[in-house]
């Protein structure tokens, strides 16, 4: 196999954000691809039959688009998008005939381009999308009302003082802010700009703020109102935190009103993040996602919230797993539910009693070489759809009938009704690489998991000793599954071994084991990886004198923490992470955190210096590559800078490269492509 050329990150699509129509017999969905002319991601929206009977068809070109839902009839599909003002809209409003001329006085929003705003086409009738919403800061999030006639919005709603301020930033006018979450990776300078909930009628686009139906404007961990509609139409349920400081806590509670703005109630008080409310078809209970708002090593579980009596019980703490990131629970009728759940490194479907806490692993039929992500449900629950990672086959949009639920282990894919929806990455899937399961044992006697990418001619029974790219995730709680991505096929494409470690502090393997990590930094996970390595050189699968480590956020903060302890790796790369945790306290997004696992940095010195790799560089002589963002406001590149000079001044080689007008990511395709020649380069020349 000839080695994949960075270059190839073009042809690289990500299919995402699967919405099953009502009637089960399509599915909306994501694709994200790159264009090379541009530099730039685009998003759009295709549908297909969820049967697999015809191709994608593709809806949307022009701009990125955004959570996909299907109005209760099915005749509509609504979407976000930040596109030119719909037509109607301009006329209705005056738009000047040259907009070259326009002064930006015109009382219009502060801020350049489109905001994202809701769109929904006639999939019975056709044409172009119809503008719902014209919102002057654009539209987060949105519902459809049983009816149909109206949606829920959430949107910015900036009083007279506040947009005095925002034209004030706009001019590059003084930041002021009172508020303790000053800044959010992403978001940047916080303002004081409140959230609110609207309901909007779908044809005249007549809009009712919802005035008790509020947040605060997200910062880095939130995730917004999340309004949803109730089956009567009656009541609308939104998450916020409304009985405390929410700059102070992660707490969050649900709340339902009147479409009229009448009726506020909360309904829970259970010092949990809550997320992702889902109405019972009776529309009597919704189904919840938990976690500790503390804690976060702690299993995010299913809740069950009664709205007559208030009850909130947990329906999957027996399982002693975590939901996945966007696996929260969905019904399937008024008693059964179904959720996503990490367990064991990988990424699977439970099914849920709503009566009881009585859990049952469903779907034996994926097998542990493959992972679902982004599970859908039809409004009757006969139908679902997801995203399905084969490390061998790609990732694509799959659907099936509930009976493939019950599907046996090893079913194909017609026995358990399973049909794939999309093939978006047909010629990168000729670069195949085998992904196997490994373990060890670590220096503390604990067992460790991982994945372990391998080169398409590598024999594990008859192997030849190859170099190996240790790839440590972020998180901490968060956890490795099977996945098809374009690094794996980049490393294993130029003969690397990729080790994908589960170290402790990783979820999905239960709560004791996950807490493992808490409190500490830098002793256990530098264990569990190192000796990883070495099982694969006993193994004889890796070459010990071509071994590298890398790993972004927390697998950066772990990749600095390890080259302070062990000389083990040739080279390694230190991606946008932190280390000097003294130093980070309230320059970063995450200070509820940091004081959660180890105090106040003022009253805890000596627990923040022992927990920074910054406090042993001497150690350090393994040569080491360091990357940040230039507004990454998760793991400030100040950091990334302190680390550099730290090493330099000691004579050891290292290099920093830091990407403009990147958050705690690196999303722009060109930057992507040089972040992989860079690593490529630094593992080559050591």
């Amino acid at each position: 196999m000839d080695e994949l050329s960075p270059e190839r990150f073009y042809d690289f699509s990500i299919a995402t954000g699967a919405a099953v129509s009502p009637d089960g017999d399509r599915v909306a969905f994501l694709v994200s691809e790159f264009d090379s002319e541009e530099d730039d991601r685009h998003t759009s929206l295709f549908v297909a039959p969820t049967d697999g009977s015809a191709a994608p068809y593709r809806l949307t070109r022009a701009s990125n688009a955004s959570s996909p839902k299907w109005s209760p009839d099915g005749d509509r599909l609504a979407f976000l998008a930040a596109r030119d003002t719909d037509a109607s809209i301009a006329v209705e409003n005056g738009a000047p005939e040259d907009d070259d001329e326009d002064d930006g006085d015109d009382g219009g929003p502060v801020g350049d381009g489109p905001k994202p705003q809701v769109w929904s086409f006639d999939m019975a009738r056709g044409g172009d999308a119809r503008q719902l919403t014209d919102r002057d800061y654009g539209v987060s999030e949105f519902d459809w009302a049983p009816d149909g006639e109206r949606l829920v919005i959430s949107a910015r709603d900036p009083t007279e003082e506040d947009e005095a301020y925002l034209e004030q930033r706009n001019d590059d006018g003084p930041i002021e802010i009172d508020r303790l979450q000053h800044k959010g990776d992403g978001a940047g300078w916080m303002d004081e700009v409140t959230t609110y909930l609207f309901v909007v009628d779908a044809e005249s686009r007549e809009t009712v703020r919802l005035d008790n139906a509020y947040d605060n404007e997200e910062k880095g961990d939130r995730r917004g109102l999340q309004p949803a509609w109730s089956p009567d139409g009656s009541r609308i349920a939104f998450v916020a935190q409304h009985e405390e400081d929410p700059d102070d806590t992660h707490a969050r509670n649900v709340y339902t009103i009147r479409p009229d703005g009448t009726g506020y109630q909360q309904h829970t008080d259970a010092d949990l993040t809550i997320s992702a409310p889902e109405w019972s078809p009776d529309g009597t209970r919704i189904a919840l996602g938990g976690g500790d708002p503390d804690n976060w090593y702690k299993p995010t579980e299913a809740y069950v919230l009664d709205v007559q009596s208030g009850d909130l019980d947990s329906v999957s703490a027996s399982l002693d797993r975590t939901i996945a990131f966007g696996g929260n629970p969905q019904w399937l009728d008024d008693d059964t539910l179904v959720s996503l759940f990490g367990d064991e490194g990988n990424t699977r479907m439970v099914r849920l009693n709503a009566d009881t806490d009585d859990p049952e692993r469903v779907f034996v039929a994926q097998g542990r070489s493959r992972s679902v992500s982004g599970l859908s449900v039809s409004d009757d629950g006969d139908t679902l759809a997801f995203r399905m990672d084969d490390p061998e086959e790609g990732a694509d949009i799959f659907a099936m009938g509930r009976e493939g639920l019950d599907a046996e282990k090893g079913a194909e894919a017609d026995e358990a009704g399973l049909a794939q929806v999309s093939e978006v990455n047909a010629d990168l899937v000729e670069e195949s690489h085998d992904c196997v399961r490994v373990s060890w044992e670590n220096g503390d006697g604990v067992t460790i998991h991982g994945l372990a990418y391998l080169p398409p001619d590598f024999d594990p029974e008859d192997p030849e000793p190859r170099p190996v790219v240790s790839s440590v995730h972020g998180g901490p709680m968060s956890y490795d599954s099977p996945a098809f991505g374009f690094d794996q096929l980049f490393w294993t494409s130029k003969d690397y071994i990729v080790l994908r470690t589960n170290y402790r502090g990783s979820t999905s393997y239960g709560q004791e084991f996950a807490e493992r990590l808490r409190g500490t930094r830098g002793d256990k996970e530098v264990d569990d990886v190192v000796t990883g390595a070495e099982h694969l050189v006993e193994q004889g699968w890796a070459d010990e004198d071509r071994l590298y480590l890398t790993g972004f956020s927390y697998g950066g903060i772990t990749t600095a923490a390890t080259v302070t302890k062990s000389d083990l790796f040739a080279g390694a790369a230190a991606e946008h992470g932190i280390y000097d945790f003294y130093a980070t306290f309230g320059t970063d997004d995450n200070h509820l955190w940091h004081e959660d696992e180890f105090g106040l940095p003022w009253e805890n010195v000596e627990t923040y210096r022992e927990i920074s790799s910054i406090t042993d560089v001497g150690d350090v002589d393994t040569p080491l590559l360091i990357t940040a963002g230039e507004n990454d406001w998760r793991c400030p590149p100040t950091q990334a800078e302190q680390l550099f000079v730290s090493v330099r001044k000691q004579g050891v080689d290292s290099r920093l490269v830091v990407y403009p007008n990147e958050h705690h990511n690196i999303g722009d395709p060109d930057r992507a492509i040089h972040r992989l020649e860079e690593l490529s380069t630094w593992f080559a020349d050591h």
